[in-house]
């Protein structure tokens, strides 16, 4: 597994053979993997904005002025 797992989340799949396949479960799967990819991406592009202008970070602490936003530059 991942290391990056959110708490209380687990995905599981289990090979279940189906002909025609469940092409409505698979679709509501993929849609779901994409808009969480598209919500991380986001939250880490609006933290490195905001680390960048040298406002606080969601998780309420202010950057390192001398690290340039944590990311050790």
């Amino acid at each position: 597994m991942s290391k990056d797992r959110q708490p209380g989340r687990r995905i599981s799949i289990r090979s279940v053979r189906r002909d025609p396949p469940d092409v409505r479960k698979l679709s509501r799967a993929l849609i779901a993997l994409a808009y969480a990819q598209a919500k991380a991406e986001a939250e880490a592009e609006a933290e490195h904005k905001a680390a960048e202008q040298g406002r606080p970070t969601a998780n309420g602490a202010a950057p390192d002025p001398r690290t340039r936003g944590g990311s050790g530059e």
